[in-house]
């Protein structure tokens, strides 16, 4: 079969492939099975899943052995710790950073409810998150993975970008866990590292944002160090 490529190519459109997933995500916060895009696509069902591989190979979509998406970041579809609630739809959040993302992407003005559990006690934590401002709360959010290693491991890493009670919670679970620290965020850091992060990404013709290439958008939201590929802020 000749390969498919981000334009057209033997009169597949894999781009329409990548819309098909995240829209079917937004409406219904799930996708189907390749052979539910199949139909919904109107082609052969080896064409879908070579255009799934491609769109994984390109980091749109993270699948499994079975070709099943995984992850269209910032929709999941399986559980990652996250919870997001709209009017009518439940969604998977893949992380605190994709779950704050949702109702931007999404245009979601009076809000989503996100729901998780701190990752060190378990006690339950919910915000009412919209696409106009921060929401209250004194919890923080630890990444553990820096943003040069993410694609390296990207479920490992989207599993550890959760939200604590608090510092004290994080420095509990890294001896607990033996982990070395990451990066810790308030939830308003948090909201606005989220905001723009994934903008245009429900257009035709996106080019997706690399965390390792994403300098000045990291600046503008008020992130530095190396943990973002930056300079250590000034004291």
């Amino acid at each position: 079969m000749t390969a498919l490529s981000s334009d057209r190519t033997g009169g597949f459109d894999v781009e329409r492939l990548r819309l098909a997933v995240y829209r079917a995500f937004a409406d219904d916060g799930r996708v189907p099975a390749p052979d539910g895009l199949t139909e919904r696509m109107g082609m052969a069902e080896d064409e879908v899943r070579t255009g799934l591989r491609q769109l994984a190979s390109e980091r749109h979509l993270v699948l499994d052995d079975q070709d099943r998406v995984l992850m269209a970041h910032p929709f999941s579809a399986v559980p990652m710790g996250f919870s997001v609630m709209g009017e009518r739809t439940l969604w998977w959040g893949g992380c605190a950073w994709d779950s704050f993302a949702l109702p931007h992407l999404l245009g979601v003005e009076q809000g989503v409810l996100v729901a998780t559990r701190c990752r060190c006690c378990d006690r339950p934590h919910a915000w009412n998150v919209s696409n106009q401002a921060p929401p209250p709360g004194d919890q923080v959010a630890h990444f553990l993975v820096p943003t040069q290693r993410i694609w390296d491991d990207v479920v490992y890493a989207c599993d550890n970008q959760r939200i604590f009670c608090s510092p004290e919670c994080v420095n509990r679970w890294l001896a607990d866990t033996g982990n070395e620290r990451g990066y810790v965020m308030t939830l308003d850091t948090l909201w606005h590292l989220a905001a723009r992060w994934y903008e245009g990404r429900m257009d035709y013709g996106y080019v997706r944002r690399e965390p390792a290439t994403a300098a000045q958008y990291f600046r503008e939201v008020g992130l530095s160090g190396q943990f973002w590929g930056l300079p250590a802020s000034r004291p």
